[in-house]
C-alpha cells in the first residue's frame, strides 16, 4: 500500500470547487430564489383581482 492509499482507502475522486474560487454561490442562488418568490407572490395577487 502507498502512502495516498492510506489516505484514500475507497480511491474516491478529489472533491471539485464549487465555484470559480472554491466558494459556493450562494449569492446567485439567493437571487432566483428571492425571484421566484415574487414570481409566486404577483401571481397570487394577479389571480385574486383577476377572479373576485
Amino acid at each position: 500500500m502507498t502512502d495516498d492509499d492510506d489516505k484514500n482507502p475507497m480511491q474516491h475522486p478529489e472533491e471539485q470547487p464549487s465555484g470559480s474560487d472554491g466558494n459556493p454561490k450562494f449569492g446567485r442562488l439567493l437571487l432566483v430564489l428571492a425571484a421566484s418568490v415574487l414570481i409566486v407572490v404577483a401571481l397570487t395577487f394577479g389571480s385574486l383581482a383577476y377572479y373576485t
